[in-house]
């Protein structure tokens, strides 16, 4: 975090930076390193994005979103994905009450803050269509009525790699939903052990040791203070010269939409809003460029083929661009 050099915002951000550091104090108590992690984690909260994380099976994808929704004094609900899952079970369905002699909406657990929708690529393409509007316009219609979602609504999808048994790869359009893909690798030897130990002296749930610190009518402030961060036309244009250049790349089959600038703008704004300033800098867009691009590009089958990756394209993308003056 950008805490060594002091600005002097026209919004107080004090009580925001404060109520970040306290989450990311409670996740530590449990979460062994993944600080970037973190950071986007609370980024995506405060820009009212959703995100997916990505990882090999065992590297605390599902426990991160847990504790996140725990540290925050709002709703949870956890869905987890199967094969045979379908799409009333997760938006909820309709029942003939015989009392009234009239059907009653029951709704389902999408109808909640913090939604995890675990291993979610192991669900068919039905159920994941049936995420689409909730994720986009944060309600859900069902015989004609439309549901409203309350604020603030967050969907934290974790998946395994699509290489893995038993996964569908996801849709296009439903990837592009996602504000970030965070991807969760494993930890290096120092970290292993610290997390063997930490077991080791394990004395009560890991859910327990995690306390409330940030209550659901801070959040919706916070996002509100996010729609005042500056950003500079230049940046704008920055930003905007980004995505054209993924629509023009020679190693992209598929560049990125209208919908991953705006998400490159939101989450700019909060990034910078968590380290302290009230203003976007060429730093915080490149910060979260790759995970904003790197599951709304898709590279050439022949570039596939050899290896290269969509985030060495989006690196080579930012070392290319230069920042309009």
């Amino acid at each position: 975090m950008e805490n060594d050099i002091q600005f002097n915002n026209r919004l107080n951000l004090q009580d925001l930076q404060a109520s970040v550091q306290q989450v990311k104090a409670e996740l530590s108590k449990v979460i062994v390193g993944q600080k970037k992690v973190a950071d986007l984690l609370l980024t995506a909260l405060f820009a009212e994005g959703h995100v997916l994380l990505e990882g090999a099976p065992g590297v605390a994808k599902t426990i991160t979103a847990k504790l996140l929704a725990k540290s925050l004094d709002v709703g949870f609900s956890r869905v987890q994905f199967t094969p045979d899952l379908m799409p009333s079970d997760v938006l909820g369905t309709s029942i003939f009450n015989l009392k009234t002699s009239e059907f009653e909406f029951k709704k389902g657990p999408i109808f909640s803050n913090i939604i995890l929708t675990d291993e979610i690529n192991r669900a068919p393409a039905k159920t994941q269509a049936a995420l689409f509007e909730v994720m986009e316009e944060r309600q859900v219609t069902m015989d004609g009525n439309r549901y409203k979602l309350a604020a603030p609504y967050m969907i934290i999808a974790t998946q395994n790699p699509i290489e893995q048994e038993g996964t569908y790869r996801l849709p296009e359009a439903q990837l592009d939903r996602f504000l970030f893909k965070i991807t969760i690798d494993y930890p290096n030897l120092e970290e292993e052990i610290e997390i063997l130990t930490r077991e080791h002296e394990l004395t009560m749930p890991k859910l327990d040791k995690i306390t409330t610190s940030l209550s659901q009518e801070k959040i919706i402030e916070f996002q509100s203070v996010i729609n005042q961060i500056i950003v500079e036309p230049h940046l704008i244009q920055y930003i905007a010269a980004i995505i054209a250049n993924t629509r023009n790349n020679a190693f992209l089959y598929l560049g990125a939409s209208p919908r991953a600038s705006i998400a490159i703008l939101k989450a700019s704004k909060a990034y910078a809003a968590i380290n302290g300033r009230d203003f976007v800098t060429p730093e915080d867009i490149k910060q979260i460029a790759i995970p904003v691009l790197q599951h709304r590009i898709i590279v050439t089958p022949e570039r596939e083929m050899e290896g290269i990756t969509t985030v060495q394209i989006i690196n080579d993308i930012l070392q290319s661009v230069e920042i309009p003056k």
